[in-house]
């Protein structure tokens, strides 16, 4: 007989009791399976949205930024929302995959490909804005030192803007090549159960893998170290968007504490994106058995325990503006509380600190239903945390006579759903032709799967 108290803290982490023939057939079936209605419908919806986006970014490259609502006073806006909100929700990918990999975090194995993927898709969803609101996207190649002939390309290096782009650039590809390489060895067994032109393509996708002893110490090496190099990225990206802000001197931006600030906010959002994500593939890929509740328990408390950091952010912020006697930053955070803007902040509030609390209780934490509208609400004010960030800040100036309003044009609004479009779409396509969830991690793991097996 099992103990008891053992047997209540382990939970599965696959139901079933699952073989390992049992988890390729059913992680390679909606591979192999004819395509249903549900993901066609899913897929249009998407592309119908990016179609959107690459209309107004069309509209908007031709016509100039001037499309857009920006004054003097408010030269950030939407777009820029937009970018610190796309790089955060790419943040809890690496953390998944990299951070709990090196801290031997099995639970991770039923949601990590996934959001790699998610990652990819975020940063890429990211580097459209900073490159149209430069307003001549087509020189975007000048903030890259390169040889060329016109003689040395100076490059400011002390502008905050260009740390974005070699950041996000390595954060992108570090990330991009830990996802391929971590699939490999599933490409290769999807390839074996394919046939024809599939087979092929899988075949070059996989790189000749073999799956002997030696092949796989050889990859378990190079995939920690690869997760070593991932995991300070983390950290970094979003430290560096945070000086956007913190280098200046505008009240309610030039603060120290925006790095740890920005980094606690990007990993909270992106696991609420990863349970928005992952509650809806486990329903409709039928893939219960393999991201089970103490996989969403799991990221309930990590989103709790982020949310808990974020709400001290919050008061930090209000405690900072009062202990410091400074008048301009006084009005800074009493404006975002009580002037224009004010429903933005507090359902803010409600979104990022008040909510997230629900998850102390476990019936809500593994209730898949509850868990989904949470997270989308919590994404909804993470995204107001930055729109407070950047509009408020900037939309009263030093003086009374600068003051100005705001209010996104259809064109932002359009370039907005467009980013989702192709976030969606390219998870989409995802789903349809990649493992989405790690088959040689999770045949790793099938041995701690039995509540009562491993104490008998």
């Amino acid at each position: 007989m099992a103990h008891p108290v053992a047997s209540a803290l382990r939970e599965p982490l696959v139901d079933g009791d699952k073989t390992l023939h049992d988890v390729t057939s059913d992680i390679c079936a909606p591979l192999e399976t004819k395509t249903t209605g549900a993901w066609y419908i899913g897929f249009l919806i998407s592309s119908a949205a990016l179609l959107i986006g690459v209309v107004m970014v069309t509209h908007q490259i031709w016509t100039g930024i001037g499309t857009w609502g920006l004054n003097r006073t408010v030269g950030w806006a939407w777009d820029i929302t937009n970018f610190v909100f796309w790089v955060g929700i790419g943040h809890a990918g690496t953390l998944i995959s990299a951070i709990l990999l090196l801290f031997r975090q099995r639970w991770r194995t039923g949601v990590n490909r996934a959001a790699e993927a998610m990652t990819i898709f975020a940063v890429m969803c990211a580097g459209v804005f900073p490159l149209i609101h430069m307003g001549r996207p087509w020189l975007a190649y000048w903030m890259f030192p390169y040889p060329n002939t016109r003689g040395p390309l100076w490059l400011n290096f002390r502008s905050a803007l260009l740390w974005d782009v070699f950041a996000v650039g390595t954060y992108f590809v570090v990330s991009a090549v830990f996802w391929y390489f971590g699939m490999i060895p599933d490409l290769a067994t999807v390839r074996d159960r394919a046939k024809g032109i599939r087979r092929k393509i899988y075949g070059f996708l996989s790189f000749g893998w073999t799956g002997s002893g030696r092949t796989w110490s050889r990859y378990e090496m190079v995939y920690l170290l690869l997760a070593g190099l991932a995991a300070p990225l983390v950290f970094s990206v979003h430290t560096v968007v945070s000086f956007d802000f913190a280098t200046s001197v505008l009240p309610g931006w030039h603060s120290t504490i925006f790095p740890p600030y920005f980094v606690v906010g990007a990993i909270f959002s992106g696991f609420a994106m990863v349970l928005t994500l992952m509650i809806v593939a486990r329903r409709t890929m039928r893939l219960q058995d393999y991201i089970t509740t103490r996989h969403l328990d799991a990221m309930c408390k990590v989103t709790l325990a982020t949310a808990c950091i974020v709400s001290l952010a919050y008061l930090t912020e209000a405690f900072v503006a009062w202990y410091s006697a400074n008048l301009s930053e006084q009005y800074a955070f009493l404006n975002r509380a009580r002037g224009p803007f004010s429903t933005h902040f507090w359902t803010m509030v409600f979104c990022n600190v008040a909510l997230p609390q629900l998850f102390w209780f476990r019936r809500v934490r593994t209730n898949p239903l509850a868990i989904f509208f949470i997270a989308i609400l919590i994404n909804v004010g993470m995204w107001l945390e930055r729109f407070n960030i950047i509009v408020i800040s900037l939309h009263r100036d030093f003086l009374p006579s600068s003051w100005s309003s705001y209010s996104p044009t259809y064109v932002e609004v359009g370039t907005f759903v467009g980013s989702l479009g192709l976030f969606f779409t390219c998870f989409f396509i995802f789903c349809r032709f990649l493992p989405v969830i790690a088959l040689g991690e999770v045949k790793g793991v099938l041995r701690y799967a039995r509540r009562e097996k491993d104490h008998e």
